[in-house]
């Protein structure tokens, strides 16, 4: 199999794994926003392909819910999601995969610096997250804060530790079956 052909199916593979974790989400009472496996899923996606291919696999599960296919938490899909009180976190999950991604490139066998850049993506999702659940559901940037961010920290520092295990893991085994390239500073670019 040549390069650009397990290229595309493994950042098809994790498309598909966005796309089964991505619904499986726990509504809480107090907040529109539930907990949601998707962060495992793009965390998941640029250990295995990188910053590129992981940003490009969570972008088409985006695409994915967007027509319609019930990928998103709670299985849903469509434009109302993306237009609804959840949309900033979907979109602030771009800069997570290229913020994370970038860092584990580089320091995938470095586990605080793995840590510093998966901490760093999801702080700049919850801002997304926290700005546009403010503006559409008619709340203050704190009252945001305290319904999207302030009871989710802990469950993505768990989601942030498990990954932190099982993401090298996942490289390591990719690399030793040949069906990822790594050069010194992360994923190799080859085609």
């Amino acid at each position: 199999m040549n390069t650009k052909t397990k290229e595309l199916t493994l950042t098809a593979l994790m498309t598909a794994i966005i796309c089964v974790l991505g619904p499986l989400s726990v509504p809480l009472p107090f907040s529109p926003v539930p907990i949601s496996l998707t962060m495992i899923g793009i965390y998941l996606a640029v250990y295995a392909v990188g910053m590129w291919r992981g940003t490009v696999a969570f972008i088409v599960y985006l695409l994915l819910g967007l027509v319609g296919l019930p990928v998103f938490s709670g299985f849903t899909g469509g434009p109302g999601k993306l237009l609804g009180p959840t949309g900033g976190y979907l979109i602030g999950f771009i800069f997570t995969a290229l913020i994370s991604g970038f860092f584990i490139d580089r320091f995938w066998r470095n586990y605080l610096l793995s840590a510093v850049g998966m901490i760093l993506g999801i702080a700049v999702a919850y801002v997304f997250g926290t700005v546009w659940l403010a503006y559409s559901a008619g709340m203050t940037f704190s009252q945001a804060l305290a319904a999207g961010v302030i009871p989710y920290v802990g469950f993505d520092l768990i989601k942030i530790v498990v990954l932190m295990l099982v993401g090298p893991e996942v490289r390591k085994a990719l690399i030793r079956a040949n069906l990822i390239a790594v050069c010194e500073k992360g994923i190799s670019q080859e085609s």
